[in-house]
C-alpha cells in the first residue's frame, strides 16, 4: 500500500486519540514471525506516527527523525527503558549496566565509564584488533587452500569476542572463549523468542535450561576475572578498560560497587562484541552483492596501507571503506528496534501521549524512509551518513548513544582492512541471506562464503 502523507497520518493537535493503526488486538506471535515486514507495512499504511495493540497494550510507533530526536534527545528524561521489552529481555541477564540502567544510576555509570572510551584510549587497542584480524585472515586463507567455505558470521563473532574480552579483561578469557561463545548463542536462542508466557513444551524447557546454564557460566567468568584483577592489580596495558573502571571515581570519590562493576563488565562484553560482528558480516555480504564497491575499497586500501598492517592512524584516510561500513549498517542495523516508556504525559506529533505508553523507534524502517533516503533499498556508500541526524541511528541517539561507538567503528574498520587486503569473499553457491530480527539483526541461516586469496 502507498505511504500515507503526514497530514493523513498524524491527527490534529489536541486530540487524545491514539495514532492511526489496526483496530484489532494483534497476536504477538504473528508480529514476531516477521517483525521487519510488520513494521514496514505499518508505517507504509498508517504513516510516520502510528500504533497497534497487542494483549491490550497500545504501542506507539514513531518513524521520523523529528520524533526520534524528541524521544531520544530533546526530552529523553521523559522516556525510560524501565518496563520496556528491552528491559524485560536484558535486565535479568545483564543486571543494571549502562545498557539497562536509568536516571541517576545511568548518569553516574556513564560518567565513570566515559573516559575509557575516549578516542585515544580506544585507538590504543588497534594492535590487538589487527592481530585478531590477521589470525582470522590466515585461517580463512588456509580454508581457501582446502577449497572450504567459511561461516563468516560465526568467525566474526569469535573475533569480536576475543577483541572486546582482551581489551576489557586482558588475555585471561582466552581459555573460556569457546564456552563464552556457546553461552551467547544459548542466550540469543532463548530471549529472542520469549515473550513472558512460557509454552508447555520440551523445546521451551530445553532452551530455558540452556539459558540458565549460560547465564550462570557468564556470571562465574566475569566474577572470576574481576576478582583476579583485584588481587593482582593493574594488568599492565595502559588502556585496559577493567583497570580504568576499577580505578574510576565520581565527584564524591565513590567507585562502582561490586554489583555495578560486574554488570558493567558483562554488559560491555555482551553488547560490545555481537553488534560489531553483525556489522562486519553485513558489510561483507553487501560488498559481495555490489562488487564495484568492493573494487573501490580494495583500491583505497592498497593506496593507503599497501601490504603493511594497518594502524589507527590509517583510519581517517580510509574514507570509502568507512562509507561502505556506514551504508551497511544503514541497510542492516544490528540494533533494529529501540523501545522507551513515557514517564509523564507528553505531546508527540500533536497528540497527547499518556504516561506509561510504550513507544518504539526502528532504525530498520527509519533508515529506509523515502523522504530522507533516495532509493532507500539500494546500497549507495556515497550517501552523507554523517549529516543524516536522527534519520540514521545505528548506535542509537541522544545522550544514550552507544558509549562503545568509537571502539566498534575502529575495530570494524581495521578488521575489514586486514581481511580485504588479503582475501576475496563471495557467497557460497546455493545459499540465501535473509535478515532475522532477534535480539540483534542477523543472517537467518548464517553467512557461508567462499574465500580466494588475492593475487595483486
Amino acid at each position: 500500500m502507498p505511504r500515507r502523507s503526514k497530514s493523513d497520518a498524524i491527527p490534529t493537535a489536541g486530540s487524545d486519540d491514539r495514532p492511526p493503526g489496526p483496530a484489532e488486538d494483534l497476536e504477538l506471535v504473528g508480529i514476531r514471525a516477521d517483525p521487519l515486514t510488520f513494521l514496514q507495512d505499518l508505517v507504509t499504511e498508517y504513516g510516520d506516527l502510528c500504533s497497534h495493540q497487542t494483549r491490550g497494550q497500545v504501542v506507539w510507533f514513531a518513524n521520523s527523525p523529528e520524533f526520534a530526536r524528541h524521544i531520544l534527545k530533546d526530552n529523553y528524561t521523559n522516556y525510560t527503558k524501565a518496563g520496556t521489552p528491552d528491559d524485560f529481555m536484558l535486565t535479568p541477564l545483564l543486571g543494571k549496566g549502562l545498557l539497562t540502567s536509568n536516571g541517576a544510576q545511568w548518569e553516574r555509570q556513564r560518567r565513570l565509564c566515559a573516559p575509557s572510551f575516549r578516542r585515544l584510549a580506544v585507538e590504543s587497542f588497534d594492535g590487538l584488533m589487527v592481530e585478531a584480524a590477521l589470525d582470522l585472515a590466515t585461517a580463512w586463507g588456509e580454508a581457501a587452500d582446502r577449497g572450504e567455505a567459511v561461516r563468516v558470521d560465526h568467525d566474526f563473532t569469535a573475533l569480536t569476542l576475543r577483541v572486546v574480552a582482551s581489551a576489557l579483561l586482558g588475555s585471561e578469557l582466552t581459555a573460556g572463549g569457546r564456552g563464552f561463545g556457546q553461552a551467547v548463542d544459548d542466550i540469543n536462542r532463548f530471549i529472542g523468542h520469549f515473550d513472558g508466557t512460557p509454552p508447555e513444551d520440551e523445546d521451551f524447557r530445553a532452551r530455558l535450561r540452556a539459558y540458565a546454564g549460560a547465564k550462570s557460566f557468564l556470571d562465574r567468568v566475569v566474577g572470576t576475572m574481576i576478582g583476579a584483577r583485584r588481587l593482582t592489580g593493574p594488568h599492565g596495558h595502559p588502556g585496559d578498560l577493567l583497570d580504568a573502571m576499577l580505578g574510576a571515581r565520581d565527584e564524591h570519590g565513590d567507585a562502582l560497587s561490586a554489583k555495578e562493576l560486574h554488570d558493567q563488565v558483562l554488559t560491555m562484553v555482551m553488547a560490545g562484541h555481537e553488534t560489531t560482528a553483525k556489522a562486519l558480516s553485513w558489510t561483507l555480504h553487501l560488498l559481495d552483492r555490489y562488487p564495484e564497491h568492493a573494487v573501490r575499497v580494495r583500491t583505497e586500501i592498497d593506496r593507503v596501507v599497501g601490504t603493511r598492517l594497518p594502524t589507527a592512524a590509517d583510519l581517517p584516510d580510509l574514507v570509502y571503506t568507512r562509507q561502505c561500513l556506514d551504508e551497511a549498517v544503514r541497510l542492516f542495523p544490528p540494533v533494529w528496534l529501540i523501545s522507551r516508556l513515557a514517564v509523564h504525559d507528553d505531546l508527540l506529533g500533536g497528540l497527547r501521549i499518556p504516561a506509561g505508553t510504550l513507544v518504539c523507534i526502528s532504525p530498520w524502517t527509519l533508515h529506509r524512509h523515502p523522504e530522507y533516503w533516495e532509493a532507500p533499498e539500494e546500497y549507495r556508500p556515497e550517501r552523507r551518513h554523517s549529516r543524516a541526524g536522527h534519520s540514521y541511528l545505528p548506535f542509537g541517539g541522544g545522550p544514550r548513544v552507544c558509549i562503545g561507538q568509537a571502539f566498534a567503528t575502529a575495530e570494524a574498520m581495521l578488521v575489514l582492512t586486514v581481511v580485504l587486503q588479503r582475501l576475496r569473499l563471495t557467497r557460497a553457491p546455493g545459499t540465501t541471506v535473509v535478515p532475522e530480527a532477534l535480539v540483534t539483526l542477523r543472517p537467518r541461516d548464517g553467512l557461508l562464503m567462499r574465500v580466494e586469496r588475492r593475487h595483486g
